[in-house]
C-alpha cells in the first residue's frame, strides 16, 4: 500500500509550481520590484487589485505585517473577494463592459502610480480594461496572470485581448487552465486549485524585491510590524503617518 495521499500529492503540484515560478519568473519579479521601489522612492502609491479568488493575494499584501505600507487595495464593490450573494454575481461583474473605467475614475490613483492586476485567466473585461485605462492615465502596469490561458482560451472581452498584452511587466504564474491540479477515481472533475498559493507567493517575492531595491536605493523601506508584538503598533502608526498622503486604507 503506498504511503502517498491526496494531500501530499497537492503539496508536491505546489511546490512543483512554486519552483517552477521561482527560476523562471525571476527576471519579471526583481523588474516588478524595481518598478515599485522606483515609484515609492519618486514619491508614487502603488495600488493592487484582484477580483474573485484573485483578491485574495492582492489583499494579503495590504496593511500586512512585515509589508510595505504603501500597498493599497484597489476596492471595487461586488468583486473584492467571494463575499457578495450570490456568488455568481462577482463572476458577472467581472464580465461588464466599463466598470473598470468607472472604477479607476473613482479611485485615488494617478499618473506616475503603479497598479498591478491580478487575474489567473486574464481574460474578462474588468481586469483588461483596468490595464488599458490605467496606462492611459499614465499609471504603469504590472499584470500577474496565467499566460497559458491565452492559449487555451478565447478572451472574453470587446477588445479581443487578455491582460498580458496591456502590462508594463507580466508575472506568469504558470497554472494550467482550469486551476486543479489532482484527479483521482470516483471524482469525476480535476480539483485541488494551486492560484492561491503561487500567486500569493509571487506577491510577496515582489514585495521582497521591491525592500531589498529600496534600501539599495538609499529609501528606507516603509515596512509596517506586526502588532501583535510589543511597540508594534506604535511603529505603525509612525509610518503611517510619515506616509498618510500615499495610505488609503485607513
Amino acid at each position: 500500500m503506498s504511503d502517498r495521499t491526496l494531500a501530499t500529492d497537492f503539496f508536491d503540484a505546489a511546490i512543483g509550481l512554486l519552483r517552477q515560478v521561482r527560476d523562471g519568473e525571476a527576471e519579471n519579479v526583481a523588474a516588478a520590484g524595481a518598478l515599485l521601489a522606483r515609484t515609492v522612492a519618486d514619491g508614487g502609491r502603488i495600488f493592487v487589485f484582484g477580483a474573485g479568488h484573485s483578491s485574495l493575494p492582492a489583499q494579503d499584501t495590504v496593511y500586512r505585517a512585515g509589508g510595505l505600507a504603501l500597498m493599497n487595495l484597489l476596492n471595487v464593490p461586488g468583486l473584492t473577494g467571494v463575499d457578495v450573494r450570490p456568488a455568481t454575481l462577482g463572476s458577472a461583474l467581472e464580465r461588464i463592459d466599463g466598470l473598470a473605467g468607472a472604477a479607476l475614475d473613482s479611485s485615488p490613483a494617478r499618473k506616475g502610480d503603479v497598479l498591478i492586476v491580478i487575474s489567473l485567466s486574464g481574460r474578462n473585461a474588468l481586469p483588461v480594461e483596468l490595464a488599458m485605462n490605467a496606462r492611459a492615465l499614465g499609471i504603469k502596469v504590472v499584470g500577474l496572470t496565467s499566460v497559458v490561458y491565452a492559449e487555451g482560451t478565447r478572451a472574453r472581452n470587446a477588445t479581443g485581448t487578455f491582460l498580458k498584452d496591456h502590462c508594463d511587466i507580466v508575472i506568469d504564474s504558470r497554472i494550467p487552465v482550469g486551476d486543479a491540479e489532482l484527479t483521482t477515481e470516483g471524482v469525476d472533475a480535476p480539483f485541488a486549485p494551486a492560484s492561491t498559493v503561487v500567486t500569493s507567493a509571487l506577491m510577496q517575492a515582489v514585495v521582497a524585491s521591491a525592500t531589498g531595491e529600496l534600501v539599495r536605493l538609499g529609501v528606507e523601506p516603509p515596512m509596517l510590524r506586526s502588532g501583535n508584538v510589543d511597540g508594534g503598533h506604535e511603529w505603525n502608526a509612525r509610518v503611517m503617518d510619515e506616509y498618510a498622503d500615499r495610505i488609503f486604507y485607513r
